[in-house]
């Protein structure tokens, strides 16, 4: 059988309706592994392994005009490729889920996914520190060898993405639409640049699929199958950031959490996975610990990181204590330092400069680890 006739067989078994975990199971025993083989047995057989008619249909008789899109899809840029189940770049840690995806459409390098994984997650309405952890952390852990794995949602997502990115390293982006649509719409720059830059852009979902609710659960999974551990910087009780860290402990996989204020409902996931067993991280080591038996290198500083770590040294007077991790408002800030409110705006914008602290609505934050 040739490999575009294997290929789009796959691609026709993916899309049976109703196909999920139970009638997976089923046909994987049924066909002893080989789940081609539902193309070679006839309708009574497959009635016998718990097909419907509607199903059994969709096998005989699939919707060629979506075919012939996805297939078109994948010849249109070098970049653009279809892994299968079978295909020897298809993620290993992938074909143990009790209900695999079956196909990947993929834009970018398709050997990203047999990379050495970490995913972060995280909320889409971060804190300055959310963001700002996301971002530090994302970098300094494809410094020393990592993949960073997540959904290029706006948000912890796209911080994690980017600060990959600002440090030359790869970093895999799992859509909940397909490649055609693209969502967020926010991102398609930032997906472009991860192509560029040597990772890529994945979904299970055909080319011409749209975003819909029930696809960001599918997408999680995905998240978490292909890391070999999950970190969630920042998300609710309620999120899919916690649907995440749920496959990730079905699945056997680390889970890390970060912790936050307690008076911030972003923070109350984390502090709920903490609770559970989740390894409290505070700083990078604290995760690259977990992991002392892979081949990975020590924790690089480049040049401008260490200079400003320098310059962070030289700030450490009354004014700056005067600013909390979070809001603080600028009479506040007066008031402990003790001086004069003209005085205080002059050096918070060189401090600002410095990457010390950030202006946000209702006064300044003083940036984690300065």
């Amino acid at each position: 059988m040739s490999q575009d006739v294997k290929r789009k067989q796959w691609m026709i078994l993916e899309q049976m309706p109703r196909f999920g975990a139970a009638t997976y199971r089923a046909l994987f025993e049924q066909t002893h592994g080989n789940l081609l083989a539902v193309f070679e047995s006839d309708d009574d057989e497959l009635r016998r392994g718990g097909l419907t008619t509607e199903q059994i249909r969709s096998l005989r008789h699939p919707n060629e005009t979506w075919l012939n899109d996805a297939l078109a899809w994948s010849t249109q840029q070098p970049e653009h490729e279809i892994v299968c189940f079978d295909s020897d770049h298809f993620p290993q840690p992938l074909r143990q889920l009790c209900r695999p995806p079956l196909v990947l459409y993929v834009w970018g390098d398709p050997h990203c996914l047999d990379a050495t994984q970490l995913a972060i997650v995280g909320t889409r309405n971060p804190t300055v520190q959310g963001r700002q952890f996301a971002f530090e952390l994302a970098g300094q852990l494809s410094q020393v060898g990592f993949t960073i794995t997540s959904g290029l949602a706006l948000g912890i997502d796209g911080w994690a993405h980017k600060g990959v990115l600002q440090q030359g390293g790869k970093t895999i982006a799992v859509l909940g639409s397909g490649l055609q649509k693209l969502y967020p719409k926010r991102h398609v720059q930032l997906a472009h640049e991860i192509v560029k830059q040597g990772g890529c852009v994945m979904t299970e979902f055909a080319p011409q699929q749209a975003a819909m609710a029930d696809h960001f659960p599918r997408r999680n999974r995905i998240i978490s199958g292909m890391s070999m551990g999950t970190i969630v910087v920042e998300g609710a009780i309620r999120s899919g950031s916690l649907i995440t860290a749920r496959y990730a402990l079905e699945q056997g996989k680390e889970v890390f959490a970060v912790p936050g204020s307690v008076y911030n409902p972003m923070s109350k996931g984390c502090h709920y996975l903490i609770k559970q067993g989740a390894k409290l991280v505070e700083t990078v080591e604290d995760i690259i610990e977990e992991y002392q038996n892979l081949d990975i290198g020590p924790l690089q500083v480049n040049e401008n990181d260490a200079e400003k770590n320098n310059d962070n040294g030289l700030a450490s007077d009354k004014l700056l204590d005067s600013v909390e991790y979070e809001t603080t408002p600028i009479d506040v800030i007066a008031k402990r330092s003790g001086l004069p409110l003209k005085a205080v705006l002059t050096e918070l914008l060189e401090y600002e400069l410095r990457g010390l602290v950030i202006t946000v609505p209702g006064g300044y934050i003083k940036l984690r680890g300065k």
